[in-house]
């Protein structure tokens, strides 16, 4: 039962309250404000770039509303808390004025540290830390002093430059949403001479089309087209999904189009796992009206696109009777320059780097070659996960822990175990015989008592939602390989569970307060300020609550003041 609970997640939420989406729990009733002294720790949840100087001017005016407001404590949540050793003298300056003013105004400061899910800050100290899916004996050719990936044959769209069609309906596609009244091939309005797939749909209704495609296991994908919009208003859902056989999800991303834009090209990356089947789906789910263009879709296996180099991440390379080269001997070093060149950013869509051989290489002209390597796969666009066993990780996390509290010297910790959606894949991971779930119970222990090491008197807080049976603690969650029940095994008892389960709140309370932790609920989630009244509501006879947040995605500090009047009057 469990799995098929509708979770939302933080981007979901932020959309839902944006379109006022948001379930029963959200809905104001007549219930009381808790006493200000029943709530210890009283927070705002505050997003920052420290590098900048107006952000200063910024941060002060909201901590002196904060303070009036009755709130007690702020926590700081910075991308540069994960490469401190980098940033400009001006940050620290900039974040001093920030720390005094806190202070002076009686304020607790609590940092963001160890951020195990979304970790592209952690990784910017090195990209190929990120958790790798595997590629298994993808197959190159050598074409002179080069290999170049062979793609597997059938592994393309049929008609994906939409050129063929009966009427409406598209030839090749195996599916395909009311041809000609939600969907319709479009001669008229073309790109680079090729005609468009047009989505011109009334609202409420799915308007999509989808092909099933034979492909090879263990594979990297990409899927990319063009796209351009008239009065488009969105969906529930918009661009592409790609399911295996099982049914099982092998891509999250929400692709962002504006009402009214020219063509512009999408693209996404999965890895094809055990599947010799996949089906792609495009278009929109659950539309709102206006007119979306699809023009020049194409399926691509991409073979050492950002390619992992580390322990954990081999990189194989043999030929077809077996015979494993070297690398350095008999190829040139392998490595994608364009990994991470973008500040944070796994791009995907530049082109893959070549296999280039030595001038003593025993791999001849026209030799197939079979290739086996790890890939990240950014998780709607832009998140990745770190590996949760390669020892390098445990260094920068310890250093992380070290320089905020040289620079900080924070009140407490709360650790960003946060919507970890990749795991336990890599062979470091592997090797340890464990599940994902103990692999990150382990990984939150460890942070603990590095955390105690560095400052015995910081308080230590976590995110809920990693481990909460009730939420993402669950045994089939997006790409993780394997179960996270049991992650809670690894949360030392005084750590203090900030609480984000909107939507099985009394159930997710109800757990952790059995368990013996203290909760601080994080509310808001830029919705109804007044909805923190429900939840304190649904908490009571709840022991262990001791605190809720202000929280808000979207940088809205208008109801700082309604929220605080809801809480505790």
């Amino acid at each position: 039962m469990r799995k098929q609970q509708r979770v939302y997640t933080r981007r979901e939420i932020l959309e839902r309250s944006t379109l006022g989406l948001l379930g029963p729990h959200l809905v104001v009733r007549s219930a009381a404000a808790a006493p200000a002294q029943k709530l210890p720790y009283r927070w705002v949840y505050l997003q920052c770039n420290l590098q900048v100087d107006a952000e200063v001017t910024r941060l002060k005016r909201i901590l002196q509303r904060t303070a009036a407001a009755g709130y007690n404590g702020i926590v700081l949540s910075d991308y540069k808390f994960g490469f401190l050793d980098k940033v400009l003298p001006v940050y620290f300056q900039n974040a001093q004025t920030v720390l005094q003013t806190a202070r002076q105004l009686g304020l607790k400061v609590y940092t963001t540290v160890c951020p195990i899910g979304y970790s592209n800050e952690l990784l910017m100290n090195d990209p190929n830390l990120a958790e790798g899916l595997p590629v298994k004996e993808a197959t190159y050719r050598v074409r002179g002093q080069e290999a170049v990936l062979e793609p597997f044959a059938k592994a393309s769209l049929t008609n994906g430059d939409f050129q063929k069609a009966n009427g409406n309906r598209l030839v090749g596609w195996s599916f395909q949403d009311n041809p000609g009244d939600s969907t319709f091939a479009d001669s008229s309005v073309e790109r680079n001479g090729l005609p468009s797939l047009r989505i011109e749909e009334s609202k409420k209704r799915n308007a999509r089309v989808m092909q099933t495609v034979a492909v090879a296991p263990w594979r990297q994908m990409r899927l990319s087209v063009w796209a351009k919009t008239a009065d488009f208003q969105g969906g529930d859902q918009v661009g592409s999904v790609v399911l295996g056989t099982d049914g099982k999800a092998l891509t999250y991303m929400q692709w962002d189009f504006a009402p009214n834009q020219d063509w512009r090209q999408y693209s996404v990356v999965f890895n094809t796992l055990q599947n010799q089947q996949i089906n792609v789906y495009m278009g929109v789910w659950g539309g709102r009206g206006g007119r979306l263009w699809f023009n020049d879709a194409r399926l691509e296996e991409v073979g050492l696109l950002n390619v992992l180099r580390r322990d954990g991440c081999p990189l194989e390379v043999r030929g077809e009777d077996g015979q494993r080269y070297r690398e350095g001997v008999d190829f040139e070093p392998v490595s994608d320059p364009f990994l991470m060149k973008s500040p944070g950013d796994y791009d995907i869509q530049h082109e893959p780097p070549p296999i280039r051989l030595t001038q003593q290489s025993r791999i001849t002209d026209g030799e197939r070659l079979v290739v086996s390597c790890y890939h990240p796969v950014p998780i709607y666009g832009w998140e990745v996960s770190c590996c949760l066993t390669a020892p390098k990780v445990y260094t920068l996390l310890r250093r992380q822990l070290e320089l905020i509290q040289r620079y900080f010297h924070p009140d407490g910790f709360f650790f960003s175990h946060d919507e970890m959606r990749v795991a336990n894949w890599c062979q470091l991971c592997q090797a340890t015989h464990k599940t994902p779930g103990q692999l990150l119970a382990d990984n939150v222990r460890r942070c603990s008592e590095m955390a105690r090491a560095v400052s015995q008197q910081a308080e230590q807080f976590v995110w809920s939602d990693m481990f909460d049976p009730y939420h993402n603690a669950i045994a089939d969650y997006y790409l993780v390989n394997g179960p996270l029940t049991h992650s809670w095994d690894g949360l030392p008892q005084q750590m203090i569970i900030v609480n984000w389960n909107h939507d099985h709140d009394k159930q997710s309370l109800r757990w952790f307060s059995d368990r013996g932790f203290k909760q601080i609920l994080a509310g808001y989630y830029d919705g109804t300020p007044e909805s923190i009244r429900d939840w304190l509501q649904d908490a009571r006879g709840v022991t262990g609550v001791v605190g809720v947040m202000y929280t808000t995605w979207q940088q809205r500090f208008d109801d700082l003041e309604a929220f605080a009047k809801a809480a505790w009057g």
